[in-house]
């Protein structure tokens, strides 16, 4: 990973106040120069382990027979927010593959953080978020899930500038 790559990084888990390891991943740079036209990298979860040790105590919560959700799943404020928010931080962007890989993660809670702003109760928030290099080649995505077309929805959003795409799907299950 380049010097300027890891200054790009390190801003802006600055400006979101997170500290990540971004020189933990140096060794698969290094592994993947050799081949210089295509880079393919699989991002895991940082280390497990590493998680604050704070224990939650379990709140015991009485039935509340709530079948269904009183207010529903905004979809099209979470289109414009999806919009947003990759639109600000990839407009003027350009693919490394590092630098996207911090990206991916800061995106994501950005995105998570500004859906639960919302306030929409009893929803539960999966955010998923892809970046990849644009050329000429084609990505096709598929997800399944246990859903109750009724209460649980999605909103999704497609981003491209001059080098590269991005995919952003925020699902809402709704937890009875």
């Amino acid at each position: 990973m380049s010097d300027l790559a890891k200054e790009k990084a390190a801003r802006l888990l600055k400006k979101r106040g997170s500290v990540s390891s971004i020189g933990s991943h140096d060794f698969k740079a290094r592994e993947t120069a050799k081949f210089k036209d295509s880079i393919s990298t699989l991002s895991y979860i940082d280390e497990p382990g590493h998680h604050d040790d704070n224990t939650r105590t379990a709140v015991q919560m009485e039935n509340t027979y709530q079948l269904a959700p009183y207010q529903r799943f905004p979809v099209v404020t979470v289109n414009e927010i999806l919009k947003d928010v990759l639109t600000n931080y990839l407009q003027e962007e350009h693919y490394e593959a590092e630098l996207c890989r911090q990206m991916t993660k800061t995106i994501s809670e950005v995105i998570k953080a500004r859906v639960k702003e919302l306030m929409v109760p009893r929803y539960k928030i999966i955010v998923l978020i892809s970046i990849g290099q644009l050329s000429d080649q084609n990505m096709r995505v598929g997800s399944r899930c246990l859903w109750d077309a009724s209460n649980d929805t999605f909103s999704s959003y497609a981003f491209k500038n001059s080098s590269l795409f991005a995919l952003a799907n925020v699902y809402a299950v709704y937890f009875e």
